[in-house]
């Protein structure tokens, strides 16, 4: 791809709506360890100490038919990139969090998913980003 092309590079946003934003803000600082003001947060983030290192955001549209949100109601899933899964998923559960599933590993990294205090679905991922450039770069031959 041309470097000069006009493209969108990444997520540069998660905007949803809640019942009770401080209280939803309130829930991710202490259960996901968001640093959170008045508006929400911010991510920034480099691929370890090495800004060469590739990282992904993915982004991925579902059919209206999808169950993989579920037992989410809501029409989103937000996906965050996470370090030490095993770790934040005994402190989610001793915090109360609904776990749904137990973590589950591929090459490409560690999953497992979670609902927070509006009901929806949040897809935690520890990836390997090393094996999922593979993946990347073998769709883009």
């Amino acid at each position: 791809m041309n470097n000069d092309e006009p493209r969108v590079t990444g997520i540069g946003g998660i905007f949803f709506k809640s019942q009770d934003p401080d209280k939803t803000k309130s829930w991710y600082r202490d259960n996901l360890g968001l640093d959170t003001d008045q508006w929400g947060t911010n991510f920034e983030w480099f691929q370890g100490n090495n800004a060469s290192k590739k990282g992904f955001t993915q982004w991925s549209p579902s059919n209206n038919t999808a169950k993989h949100f579920e037992p989410s109601k809501k029409e989103y899933m937000i996906n965050y990139r996470v370090v030490h899964i095993e770790k934040l998923v005994d402190r989610l559960r001793n915090n109360g969090v609904e776990i749904l599933d137990d973590i589950v590993s591929y090459p490409y990294g560690k999953f497992v998913h979670i609902m927070d205090e509006d009901g929806n679905k949040i897809e935690l991922w520890e990836p390997n980003d090393t094996e999922y450039d593979k993946i990347v770069e073998g769709r883009t031959k």
